[in-house]
């Protein structure tokens, strides 16, 4: 298994936003994303809190994405 990355949730929006999500809202610390072909996911963003390995998990599988995918995108 992959050593998950240990990320904040503005990094991890950078990353998304560099493969075409983009914020289509915000409410409260919680940041909504959108791809243009309909996939989506929610990403909470608190100051100095890294995302757990499970919430990573389920954010990567609505974004239909790998953990070898988040690192090259890296």
């Amino acid at each position: 298994m992959t050593q998950s990355p240990s990320l904040q949730g503005k990094q991890l929006i950078k990353v998304l936003k560099a493969i075409k999500f983009s914020v289509i809202r915000i409410k409260g610390s919680h940041h909504f994303l959108r791809h243009v072909d309909g996939r989506s996911t929610v990403i909470p963003v608190h100051s100095g809190e890294t995302i757990g390995p499970g919430l990573l998990t389920k954010i990567l599988r609505d974004c239909e994405l790998s953990r070898d995918d988040l690192l090259k995108l890296m």
